[in-house]
């Protein structure tokens, strides 16, 4: 991290007065952002090496995420929709011994005999600080498949990830980031805080769609786009069809201003991918997952696979055993929290292909792998790719049930809930084949259950990056079965 801090107070001395961050309360200098980070991290440095953070995503969160970097601490992101219960047992399991929070998270940690301090109340002064060692970083992964695990990044993996995408997506001082993903998620942290430090450029917080998208409300992220005329962003799939339909149903191309918009945490699908394309938004899929430091492979602006996650990224080797996809280099984590070190190639449990240009296909996972009862391989995320094509779709679950074909749980779109509220079972099979044409007959699903969003949500179906809780959806199709 010591190349990030120097390029800090470099842009607060070359871009005194240049804004760095903005959110809807403020907008911070690179000259404020370095004083006020200083001042935190040496208010921070004696109070315990484990410290969490508990706010939304904004100005406040970046502030505590450089004065971490800068104090030599090991962070944990808790995201704000935790319940008070879960971030009890989130502390109690990372050790945290201090909590940075801001004002309206601070009553939310209740009678946790923690030491916490306001990250608002440390504003600028004239400290200075110099870089402590011992950085790090504890991530909890979604937990779509079971209990949450802490992913350790204690050994320089998010620098040199940060170096990466800034070289692969050829950031620079000229970039404006918009974030409307949560913080926690470490990819929005790395592209958000750590790129623009790296480069100088600016990135702006939708503080409130964050907070409104970790409820599972993407309402009017069209709007944001169109407002802020940012030249880079991430998103995940759900999020870009949403704002691939709003366009189409407007007519009106995506922001000119637009050149890199990363997309990842789950299979997109080539037709949505396209989709988005043909409405000017500058899309490039990639791959990744936590203990990979979250991004292994990314299509970029110079190089370009439709129908892949692009290469991977220099200095990382990936490859494929036994049609697992396995990972080498600088970004595999530590080990998990609790566990030994990870040492040695990270077998992701992923599938997937490279082609004879190195550029990757993935496949699902190997652990979701359906085999029908006529002896069939089918992944069902190849499925879910191929009807997430369909506009009318916000989401499906492809799952096994001991037959000959799969069967398909689906959520619709709000532009497609009233005709899939209506369909009879013989409609939504016909639908459904329509769709999947290109699907050898064996993975076409044939019994199909249709689930409401408003339920959906109610349900806890959706992981906070918008995928599908595969137990979840398992029990409610049961359940639909059943009655």
């Amino acid at each position: 991290m010591q190349h990030l801090i120097e390029m800090l107070f470099q842009n607060a001395k070359n871009y005194k007065d240049r804004c760095a961050f903005s959110d809807s309360g403020e907008k911070l200098s690179f000259e404020e952002v370095f004083t006020r980070s200083s001042s935190l991290a040496a208010t921070i440095s004696s109070k315990g090496h484990v410290v969490g953070v508990l706010a939304e995503s904004g100005n406040s969160w970046a502030l505590a995420q450089l004065a971490a970097v800068l104090a030599g601490k090991l962070l944990v992101p808790i995201p704000t929709f935790f319940s008070s219960d879960q971030i009890a047992s989130l502390t109690r399991d990372a050790g945290i011994e201090l909590m940075l929070v801001t004002q309206i998270q601070a009553g939310r940690l209740g009678v946790c005999d923690i030491e916490r301090l306001i990250i608002g109340n440390y504003g600028a002064t004239s400290a200075q600080w110099g870089v402590k060692p011992g950085f790090g970083q504890i991530v909890y992964t979604s937990g779509s498949t079971g209990a949450p695990k802490g992913v350790r990044h204690e050994g320089g993996q998010i620098a040199w990830s940060a170096r990466a995408l800034a070289a692969a997506t050829n950031a620079s001082a000229s970039d404006l980031h918009l974030s409307v993903l949560p913080l926690p998620m470490l990819l929005e942290t790395i592209c958000a805080i750590f790129v623009p430090t790296l480069v100088g450029a600016r990135a702006h917080f939708e503080t409130a769609f964050s907070e409104r998208l970790a409820q599972g409300d993407v309402h009017g992220i069209g709007n944001i786009f169109e407002e802020r005329r940012p030249t880079t962003s991430v998103l995940v799939p759900h999020l870009l069809r949403r704002w691939t339909g709003e366009l189409s149903a407007l007519g009106r191309p995506a922001p000119s201003s637009l050149r890199v918009v990363a997309v990842g945490g789950a299979a997109i699908g080539e037709a949505s991918a396209q989709a988005a394309v043909d409405v000017g938004i500058p899309v490039f899929e990639g791959y990744g997952l936590s203990e990979c430091c979250s991004v292994v492979s990314l299509n970029t602006p110079a190089e370009r696979k439709s129908g892949t996650v692009g290469r991977a990224l220099p200095g990382l080797d990936v490859t494929i055993d036994g049609g697992e996809i396995v990972v080498d280099g600088p970004s595999v984590m530590s080990g998990y929290l609790h566990k030994g070190r990870q040492t040695g190639p990270w077998r992701t449990g992923d599938l997937g292909h490279l082609d004879i240009d190195g550029y990757l296909t993935v496949l699902g996972r190997k652990d979701n792998l359906i085999v029908t009862s006529t002896g069939r391989n089918v992944s069902p995320e190849w499925v879910e790719g191929v009807l997430a094509a369909d506009p009318r779709i916000l989401g499906s679950c492809v799952l096994g049930c001991g037959g000959p074909f799969p069967s398909a749980l689906i959520v619709p779109a709000c532009h497609g809930s009233e005709w899939f509220g209506s369909a009879n079972d013989e409609e939504l099979r016909a639908s459904v084949r329509t769709i999947c044409a290109a699907l050898p007959d064996y993975a076409i699903p044939q019994e199909i259950r249709v689930l409401d969003e408003a339920s959906a949500r109610a349900q806890g179906l959706f992981t906070s990056n918008g995928r599908i809780k595969r137990d979840i959806a398992r029990s409610l199709t049961t359940q639909t079965q059943g009655a």
